[in-house]
Order: C-alpha cells, then structure tokens, then sequence
C-alpha cells in the first residue's frame, strides 16, 4: 500500500525525445551502436497532446537520444510550454547553435541550454566524438554568451556538460578555462553509463568508466574545483553530488538506486511514443524491452504512469535486484 500511496499523483517533470536523430555519432553514445528505435520527430501537435495529460506540469526537459535542433518545431514546442509557465530546457551538441538559431531560442525564452562539450581542443572533441566541428561549437558559444551580455540578458542560462571517461579526461582542466574564456559560468561533469550485462561499444564501456578512479585522476578533479572557483565557474557533477564523489562505485552491497525518484516523479517519452523510467536507462541495459513502460500514442498517460508494468517496475525498484537499468546507474545524476 505504501508503495502505490507514493505513485498517486501524475508526474510534473516530463522529459520528452523531441527527436532521435543526430548529426554526430560519439563514440559514447547509443547511436553508435545502433539506436533503440527507428527515426523519428516529435511533432507540435504530439508534444501538446502529451503536456496536455500533465495538468501540473512544472518542468519540461526537451532531449534524450539525439539532437533536438534537428526538430524544426523545437522552437514552437518551447513556446507552448513556456505559455503554460513550464521550465523548460534541453541539451545540445551545439553544431547547429548558429546566430538564426540563437535568436530564435531567446525569443522562445526557452530557460536553459546545455551544452554537451566532452573536450577542450579539436584533437580530443574528434577522439571522442568523431567530428570536426569542435572549432564552429566554440564560436557559436562565443556568439551566444556575447550576445546574451550585450542585451543584458540572464536568459537562457547556458551550461556545459563533460561526459568524463579515460579518454578525454585530461581535457577537463582546459575546458574550465576555455569556458571561462567564453563566458560561460557553469560546468558538470557526467559519469559515463554502460551497459552491465555486455561488452559495450565505442567508449561506453568498464574500462572507459572513471569509476574508482586511480590517484592520478583523483587529483586531476580536485585540480578542477580548486580552479573553477578561482574563475567563478559553479562546478558540478550532474546535479546531484559533487565531482569527487560523482565517480566513485558504490560497495558490493550497497543499494543506491533506493534512493532514486524518477520511477514516482518523472517520466520520459521517446520519439516514438515509449515511456521509459528514465533517460539513462536505454544506454544502461541492453534489455530494452524490459524498460517501454507504455506507448503514449497507443493509451493515455494516466493509465501507463498507474498501469501495471510501471507499479511492478516501481515494486522491484526498492528491492536489492531492480532491472538492469537501475543496477547501471545508481542515484548520482542530474534531472
């Protein structure tokens, strides 16, 4: 009884796959596997479908697997959330944050854009993402923090966001001061999530993960914080705790998923109409069926979120063997 008592009432934190096509193919990324589901945009009409179902609606986080500048309705969709007085937010690459894009967003006034930068200088953006855009990201960012001071505007605050693994890790000392130089004064760094139960791809990985870090990388961090508040730079690790702790494991017996909310509080849409627990969970198991909790475009949201799949899901969350994608991800990440 308790655990339904929790799942009364219906989320006010949407996450919504606003499309599941990308212009890069990052090393750590699902998509370089091969993505979950055919290729797909959310529609106008299908997002105001959806927040529709959301009476309470508080927060919208437009992104998942791919790039949301790619949805030409991107932009409309914020507009109508924005008129519900809904937070509203979503991640970029940042390749198509051109100056006809940038007014658009401001226009919007969309509230927050993140920035997904896994480097500091061309040679490690190509490493880990395998483009050549590194140089174009930088100047756009350039073009948008100028802009945005030049008219006095707080809005829309901009964030980087670092996807640590051995890789690139040394990149990170750089990138605190290429995003000082920018302008831009907030920072996250990101564990990378891989699939438990397989051999991985690309970098999303074991022996990729920062997890347990050796000294050295240890170091490395405290390094970073020490130099981000000599610049003012808020430097974080997904929300949630700080950087240190973000990349440590958790012991054999420890149960840090317990402590997760999403499964009661948001919920997340693919392109294609799947509600999943979560935005991490399709790169941390390679069961995806065990995760569609639903279609939205084939039953009403309200009969998924108190449906069967998704109370049985929530039930065997707060044992010792949740599904896989819990196992991968634990407690320490962002909304």
């Amino acid at each position: 009884m308790a655990e339904t008592a929790r799942a009364v009432d219906l989320p006010k934190c949407l996450y919504v796959e606003t499309t599941n096509r990308c212009n890069l193919r990052c090393r750590t990324c699902i998509i370089y596997r091969g993505g979950w589901e055919p290729e797909r945009d959310i529609s106008l009409e299908e997002l105001i479908m959806i927040s529709e179902q959301l009476p309470d609606l508080e927060r919208a986080v437009l992104h998942g697997i791919g790039e949301p500048l790619l949805n030409r309705d991107l932009t409309e969709m914020i507009r109508h959330l924005k008129n519900k007085n809904v937070t509203v937010l979503f991640n970029t690459n940042g390749i198509l944050l051109n100056k006809q894009q940038q007014e658009k967003l401001i226009d919007s006034q969309v509230d927050e854009i993140r920035i997904s930068l896994d480097a500091a200088s061309s040679n490690g953006y190509k490493a880990v993402r395998d483009s050549d855009k590194f140089d174009l990201i930088v100047n756009n960012l350039r073009t948008m923090t100028k802009r945005l001071h030049s008219r006095k505007l707080s809005q829309p605050k901009l964030s980087l966001w670092f996807l640590g693994n051995q890789e690139n890790i040394t990149e990170l000392p750089k990138l605190i001061e290429l995003a000082a130089l920018m302008g831009i004064r907030e920072l996250h760094l990101q564990r990378l999530v891989y699939f438990l139960d397989d051999e991985g791809y690309g970098l999303a990985n074991s022996q990729s993960s920062l997890t347990n870090p050796d000294m050295e990388v240890s170091q490395l961090i405290h390094r970073c914080l020490e130099r981000a508040r000599e610049l003012g730079i808020f430097f974080s690790a997904s929300g949630l705790t700080d950087p240190v702790h973000s990349v440590r494991g958790s012991p054999p017996d420890a149960t840090p998923w317990r402590g997760c909310f999403r499964p009661w509080e948001v919920v997340y849409i693919t392109a294609q109409g799947n509600v999943l627990p979560c935005c991490i969970s399709p790169f941390s198991t390679v069961d995806y069926s065990s995760i569609i909790l639903g279609n939205i475009f084939e039953r009403p949201l309200e009969g998924i979120w108190w449906g069967e799949k998704y109370q049985d899901f929530r039930k065997r969350h707060q044992t010792a063997t949740p599904q896989k994608c819990c196992q991968g991800c634990g407690i320490w990440w962002s909304l």
